[in-house]
């Protein structure tokens, strides 16, 4: 019997899991933006000293994990699990980045929303007694998702208003059974969504239909609403996003407003960077939570959030065909307090 599960989607954890320690690694864009003082590591070098955007994201990965294991005081080696994903084809951020180290790995995609599945799926693991530290992590890269996905920069292609800024960055977070820190107490699984959406410049308006179903089964799953959270977070709708998903809440008697935030639109300054729509990519949500999210939760100046990972689930191939961009949301409900 699922004892856990409730309603269609969702399910809580009797024994939250704790997250004891994250870390963040950002780029020069991200580094220059709102959010650099609670960043753990800023380059300015694009490439991160390697030979190509690829190996730069492998290399974000790597240091985001050396640095989670430097504040807990561990050894990578004594991680039980990692549950990592990326954007580039055959997620070759993580594996590369996993390989030979002996640790267990399960790589996951779930484009952007990558950072809130990691998440949840170190949650069953811990909250099924099948590992002690469990380690969620993800990363982007601007120059290797503009090359694989649209075109390559060396083409200077026009961007549209609504495209959105890949971010650079990587974020990892180490999700224990016990320990001090924000706990993790329910999350719900998404489910994929299809509005016929086809522009690959436009992948907030892709997203925001599947980022407000699963806020919608959040709150019926667990008869709760937007009244319960301090902050309801979206992964990367950027501003075109945001303001579709505000509407959809609307038109179904739902007001978020003043409740809702998105990473996309809080990683950047619209106002002195030229990121159009606003941040997208694994990074945007995994530097923000493992960054500004986790610290005010850690601090109490949040007491709840609803962490809403969002992903637009296109491919080059299925772009070149023409078709719809599927969408899926992630939520995980995080509070404060040790």
């Amino acid at each position: 019997m699922a004892n856990h599960k409730r309603g269609r989607q969702s399910f809580v954890l009797p024994e939250p899991p704790v997250i004891t320690h994250w870390a963040s690694v950002a780029g020069k864009r991200e580094a220059e933006g709102p959010l650099a003082h609670t960043f753990d590591i800023k380059c300015r070098d694009t490439y991160f000293g390697q030979k190509t955007w690829e190996q730069a994201e492998k290399h974000m990965q790597q240091q985001a994990l050396r640095r989670l294991a430097q504040k807990a005081e561990m050894a990578p080696q004594e991680f039980d699990l990692v549950f990592s994903g990326d954007l580039l084809n055959q997620c070759i951020g993580s594996s590369f980045t996993l390989r030979n180290t002996g640790i267990p790995h399960l790589g996951l995609y779930g484009a952007c929303s990558t950072m809130a599945e990691s998440l949840l799926m170190a949650s069953m693991a811990i909250g099924g007694g099948f590992a002690d530290r469990v380690v969620a992590m993800t990363s982007s890269h601007f120059a290797s998702s503009e090359r694989q996905y649209r075109f390559p920069l060396g083409y200077g292609g026009q961007r549209t208003p609504t495209s959105q800024w890949t971010v650079t960055g990587s974020g990892a977070a180490l999700v224990c059974r016990q320990g001090k820190g924000p706990r993790i107490t329910a999350c719900t699984i998404g489910t994929v969504t299809d509005l016929g959406i086809q522009d690959a410049n436009n992948m907030g308006a892709a997203m925001a239909p599947a980022a407000y179903a699963t806020i919608r089964s959040h709150f019926e799953d667990l008869s709760t609403g937007p009244e319960a959270f301090d902050l309801i977070v979206t992964g990367d709708l950027g501003q075109v996003g945001k303001e579709m998903l505000l509407e959809l809440a609307r038109m179904d008697g739902v007001s978020l407003g003043g409740k809702l935030a998105d990473c996309g639109t809080l990683v950047f300054d619209n106002t002195t960077q030229d990121v159009h729509a606003g941040g997208s990519g694994c990074g945007c949500s995994a530097i923000t939570l493992c960054g500004l999210l986790l610290g005010q939760l850690d601090t109490g100046k949040l007491k709840k959030i609803l962490f809403c990972g969002t992903g637009a689930l296109l491919s080059p191939t299925s772009t070149q065909q023409g078709l719809p961009i599927p969408g899926v949301c992630h939520a995980v409900c995080i509070q404060g307090g040790n």
